[in-house]
């Protein structure tokens, strides 16, 4: 059981992160392999609209996309985390599910199988801390995380949302949020046969 954690943090030990971590401990403690990847570390263009993936179900942009496009197809398991920027995903999220459009292309135009053999669940988790009380915010996040996980041929399993927390590092003491996390990590790699019409809603307001 692979495991991949996408960190789309543009803060050294930010919150969302700090979250990713513990879910992929979570998920190393059931047997899983988890892959720990830092979105700001990589070198990822917006998508330029150019249809070129119409055809082809390929992104022709040479960039570092091409790195983790085979690590999200190769994965079993998914845990994409980031922090709340304006009601949404942050900029280096939004990028990287952006160039995920070729993914669409290739499921949705071409019909043609994105990776693993029928049959094999694959399954993701999105992770996101805001600043505000404003629970609204985690609606764009569903959303979002809905169609990049459908892209990527996902069932949804869960969410784990947490407000009121903006300074860097600061959910370290939040002792509910990181048992939880560690905790739906353990739990996806554990979700052998999960019904993929339910979505585990966690939802921790500060």
């Amino acid at each position: 059981m692979k495991v991949l954690g996408i960190s789309s943090s543009p803060r050294d030990n930010g919150n969302s992160d700090l979250l990713l971590r513990q879910a992929l401990a979570g998920a190393s403690s059931a047997g899983a392999e988890a892959e720990y990847l830092r979105l700001n570390k990589l070198n990822i263009s917006p998508c330029t609209a150019c249809g070129a993936c119409y055809a082809t179900g390929m992104c022709i942009t040479e960039d570092d996309f091409q790195i983790v496009l085979p690590k999200m197809l190769q994965a079993r398991r998914l845990i994409f985390a980031s922090p709340i920027y304006f009601m949404s995903v942050c900029a280096q999220a939004k990028i990287l599910i952006d160039r995920c459009q070729c993914l669409w292309a290739r499921k949705y135009l071409l019909k043609r199988a994105l990776c693993l053999p029928e049959g094999e669940q694959r399954l993701g988790m999105a992770i996101a801390v805001g600043a505000t009380k404003n629970t609204k915010m985690f609606d764009s996040i569903r959303l979002t995380m809905k169609y990049y996980f459908d892209a990527l041929d996902m069932g949804y399993f869960a969410n784990l949302f947490v407000s009121s927390v903006d300074e860097a590092g600061k959910i370290a003491d939040n002792q509910k949020a990181m048992e939880d996390a560690f905790r739906l990590g353990t739990e996806l790699a554990d979700a052998e046969g999960h019904d993929p019409k339910e979505t585990i809603e966690v939802e921790l307001i500060g």
